[in-house]
């Protein structure tokens, strides 16, 4: 299991990756705006050399987010895609969540209460 860790420069957010199941789980903590936008397009699709075509994001501790993230999940999930892969989201916050839910990301991007739950989702 690889584990790798990137804060950006302000420690607003905060990434770990690390593979399970030959599923790359990113989980993020702080906030996911503008200025954050690299870090996370880096944790998704860079952290660990190639792209991975299987993605879990967890959520659980991101406060918020705005359309940055959403631009950032939806093109990871169309790079991604095109691999025939997929990226999951897991354990958003209640207003995070409704982010996703009022763009329709979640419609894309299938949203799992936790990352376990995303990790087996269809088997």
């Amino acid at each position: 299991m690889a584990h790798t860790e990137r804060t950006n420069r302000r420690g607003r957010l905060h990434a770990e990756h690390r593979e399970a199941e030959g599923i790359r789980v990113v989980t993020l903590r702080g906030e996911i705006d503008h200025d954050v936008q690299d870090v996370l397009s880096e944790a998704l699709l860079t952290g660990g050399g190639a792209v991975p075509p299987r993605i879990v994001a967890d959520l659980a501790g991101v406060t918020f987010m705005d359309s940055s993230g959403i631009n950032v999940f939806v093109a990871a999930h169309q790079q991604v895609s095109s691999a025939d892969g997929w990226v999951r989201i897991a354990g958003a916050q209640p207003s995070v969540l409704r982010v996703l839910q009022l763009v329709g990301v979640d419609t894309l991007i299938t949203c799992h209460p936790t990352t376990e739950q995303a990790l087996h989702h269809g088997l």
